[in-house]
């Protein structure tokens, strides 16, 4: 087994481009900031590179931690404020060597001259305890309180420049609490928070700042819950911190399996448990790993799998995504033989590629009840894939929406592969126009570059159901999205539908001729798929009841008996909009339908919306 190399972070690598460039003094890190993070021992520097000569002779460390390894550098001077905790600062010779330069730049004189002075000069031993007791009592003041903790920081940066003897590298964490977005309104924030927004937009904006060479780097999970007149600055950059990829998680569990005593079993090879975790966080990873070895029980590829589902949905959200393992595949769909012959030869294959050929989505169209969901679900049934059910990803509140979007965005890019399944999507997602709320805008905007983002080609499978595929943004419907395939599932026809009826009727078709069970086909004209399964439930009842087969007049009797619902009209306007929107000639009805149809069927659509109950 060959060693791993020690994770290299590619966001810290652009956080030192920034800063040794001078693109920025102002930098947001974003994302996974709650995670473990690969600390070498060794004496780290704010350069490019990563990593040590020995991959595994290090720690994984809080990302403060690791950030603050990693910018150990000569004559930078590296602060720390945590919210509600005191400024600190890492080096204890630090914080005496600000102190200094503190009295020099309240003084107007170097303190070694004051001292000199103060032999024969009280006035200047006076200033010289003045400005100490300043910086002193700055110090205790910012203890729990945050703004006066942020304008001492911004006033540091103002000695810093004076002196011109260190740099300084200043970390605030928790910046989503400091300068919370609220709604995006400075007036409705409470005056403490706006006061903060000021501070910390006047620091960030000032050129002296911008071109000096101090540093602030703020933490936060989410960019959106930073309030907007920080984050818009052009002198803010941000970095995202990703969810540990593949090649992270491996050599975490082999880091762990070197320092960890006891150490957990096994029942699969590294390689299979870092790619059965795709999803965790090394911090999740390292509780599925002490928990077997506390419990000496072997770490299986499928109880890490189940540990992948709790916690992606503890993450996401409750109520926004749920795993689904559909239990069946196509060989249970009755019905559809050409839909399914297209399954097996195209979409399934392209979805198994992870090349240029896979697909990035689809879109499926159908009337309500012709069976799409469940068609699909079967799909992924057969393809033995993870399915992720997204059910609703909008929130109550105000930039809420955001962040969940940003944690699932994040989720999907750590997953090797994954169907992303949407059902009614016309109603999660909404649209682009001027006449949408700025919510469904964003949120609309977000999905649509995700779908095409070319790193979740061949990762990620979009399929959106929908009865209503004219209510889909245009450009959800775009190729290079779900517009590459718009598949639509209609009411089975032809041996397809006597194939339903067959499969609805069924002990009672060995006993009946082949010119009854016609009969009763024609007796069942225009049933959805949904239509027969609540006909098979119903004639099932019944035969159990009788305890024997239905006779024909008794299969008569009962499905004459059945009223439709009155919703023709609205199934015939869905069934027109999928076949109007269908992106492959062979996948209509019939193949060699000309443009004249496809006129025809928009004239039809067109009086359908006329009517008054449309």
């Amino acid at each position: 087994m060959s060693t791993p190399p020690a994770p290299s972070y590619a966001f810290f690598r652009r956080l030192a481009r920034v800063f040794n460039s001078g693109q920025s003094r102002s930098l947001l890190v974003a994302g996974d900031v709650h995670d473990l993070f690969y600390t070498p021992n060794r004496t780290s520097q704010l350069e490019d590179d990563d990593g040590g000569a020995d991959p595994f002779d290090g720690s994984y460390q809080p990302l403060l931690h690791y950030l603050i390894a990693r910018c150990n550098v000569d004559n930078l001077v590296r602060i720390v404020y945590e919210l509600n905790g005191p400024i600190r600062f890492i080096d204890d010779g630090d914080a005496q060597k600000v102190r200094h330069a503190w009295v020099a730049w309240k003084t107007g004189v170097e303190l070694d001259t004051l001292v000199l002075r103060g032999l024969s000069d009280q006035a200047a031993a006076s200033r010289k305890a003045e400005a100490e007791n300043s910086f002193d009592e700055s110090l205790r003041d910012a203890i729990g309180r945050p703004t006066v903790a942020l304008e001492f920081l911004r006033q540091v940066t103002l000695c810093s420049r004076s002196a011109k003897r260190f740099r300084l590298m200043i970390f605030i964490e928790a910046a989503d609490m400091l300068v919370p977005a609220g709604d995006g309104e400075i007036t409705r924030l409470p005056v403490a928070d706006r006061h903060r927004v000021s501070v910390m937009q006047d620091w960030f904006s000032d050129p002296a700042f911008c071109n000096g060479e101090d540093s602030v780097v703020l933490l936060a999970e989410s960019e959106s819950q930073v309030h907007p007149r920080i984050t818009r600055l052009p002198q803010v950059l941000t970095v995202e911190a990703p969810s540990p990829d593949a090649a992270t998680r491996r050599h975490y569990v082999d880091w762990f399996l070197r320092h960890q005593r006891p150490q957990p079993s096994l029942s699969c090879s590294i390689e299979e448990l870092a790619k059965s975790t795709a999803g965790l966080s090394i911090h999740a990873l390292r509780q599925v790993l002490m928990e077997a070895a506390h419990t000496n029980k072997a770490v299986t590829a499928d109880a890490a799998i189940e540990h992948v589902e709790t916690f992606i949905t503890s993450q996401v959200g409750p109520g926004v995504v749920e795993f689904k393992k559909p239990a069946h595949t196509l060989q249970d769909v009755v019905g559809y033989s050409g839909l399914k012959r297209f399954l097996q030869d195209e979409f399934i294959p392209r979805v198994k590629a992870e090349d240029e050929s896979a697909l990035p989505g689809a879109a499926v169209a159908g009337p309500i009840g012709a069976g799409k969901t469940f068609i699909f679900e079967a799909v992924a049934g057969s393809l033995g894939l993870p399915v992720l059910v997204l059910k609703n990803i909008r929130s109550q509140y105000f930039g809420q929406t955001d962040v969940i979007f940003e944690r699932l965005r994040r989720m999907l890019e750590a997953l090797d592969k994954v169907i992303l399944f949407v059902d009614e999507a016309d109603t999660q997602f909404g649209g682009v126009g001027p006449d949408a709320h700025a919510t469904e805008r964003r949120l609309t905007g977000k999905v649509q570059q995700m779908m095409s983002d070319p790193k979740l080609r061949g990762k990620v499978v979009w399929l959106l159901m929908t009865a209503r595929i004219e209510r889909l943004s245009p450009d959800i419907r775009r190729p290079g999205r779900v517009g590459d395939l718009i598949i639509p599932v209609l009411d089975p026809e032809g041996e397809d539908r006597l194939e339903f009826v067959k499969w609805a009727i069924g002990q009672s078709t060995d006993t009946l001729s082949p010119e009854a069970v016609e009969r009763i086909g024609v007796m069942t004209e225009g049933y959805s798929a949904a239509g027969y399964a609540a006909l098979r439930s119903r004639l099932r009842a019944a035969s159990t009841i009788k305890n024997r087969p239905l006779r024909e007049d008794e299969l008569k009797t009962i499905v004459d008996d059945l009223l439709p619902a009155d919703i023709g009209a609205a199934r015939r306007y869905q069934t027109l909009q999928a076949l109007v929107n269908c992106t492959r000639r062979s996948l209509l009805p019939e193949p060699g339908i000309d443009e004249a149809q496809r006129e025809a069927w928009r004239r039809e659509l067109r009086e359908l919306e006329s009517t008054p109950h449309q």
